[in-house]
């Protein structure tokens, strides 16, 4: 059973039916004790990083999170619910993220060092790029491209957290993950096939009973 974290800031509706296209079993609520019965967690997000840690926070979720993300449960942030994993975010001044992953939240500057624009908020598809390739997230994902929408990307402290990237402005993280801790920037339930199965593979890693810590 997948449980989908309900802190009022997710895109709930497509993730559930995602998960329900997959036929896999899930719950989507907002009660710790309903999610502590499941075997993997998903924590999606969708608007400012500080809105969404002090929804975190107040109700309750914060410290499930990351209580359960210690005893080894399996956690997928997806999009703004993937910022939340690492340290801080500068967005609206510097918020304190949920620190399971190394590494800050920043803005797109709109150019790149040779001086070419970029429109932010990154918005649309683009090629994901595997670094990892034997990730347990990457099985079957040989090529293709990922839906993006976020004015804000990931500066990883440990290269070996990213799993692929894409290129916009500079590199993104696009899947990162550390042992039973996972997120996608991008929105998986909206990239086709490429992102269903990335979804699919993180399911399937929690029915075989996640990662060793």
């Amino acid at each position: 059973m997948i449980g989908i974290i309900d802190y009022g800031m997710g895109n709930l509706f497509s993730v559930s039916k995602a998960l329900e296209r997959l036929d896999i079993p899930y719950v989507l609520t907002s009660d710790p004790e309903q999610l502590a019965q499941c075997e993997g967690l998903i924590l999606p997000g969708v608007g400012a990083f500080p809105d969404a840690m002090k929804s975190l926070a107040e109700t309750g979720m914060k410290d499930f999170v990351l209580s359960k993300a210690a005893e080894g449960m399996p956690l997928l942030g997806i999009c703004l619910g993937m910022q939340l994993l690492f340290d801080e975010s500068d967005e609206g001044g510097m918020t304190e993220g949920l620190g399971l992953l190394p590494g800050s939240v920043v803005r797109f500057k709109g150019s790149d060092s040779e001086g070419n624009r970029f429109k932010v908020p990154h918005m649309g598809w683009n090629h994901l790029d595997p670094q990892q390739p034997s990730s347990p997230l990457l099985q079957n994902v040989e090529d293709g491209y990922v839906y993006f929408v976020h004015s804000y990307y990931v500066q990883a402290k440990q290269r070996e957290d990213i799993i692929a990237s894409a290129q916009y402005e500079t590199e993104v993280p696009a899947v990162v993950g550390r042992a039973n801790v996972f997120g996608a920037q991008f929105h998986p339930e909206k990239s086709g096939d490429t992102g269903m199965t990335i979804l699919r593979n993180f399911c399937d890693l929690v029915s075989k009973g996640g990662v060793e810590l």
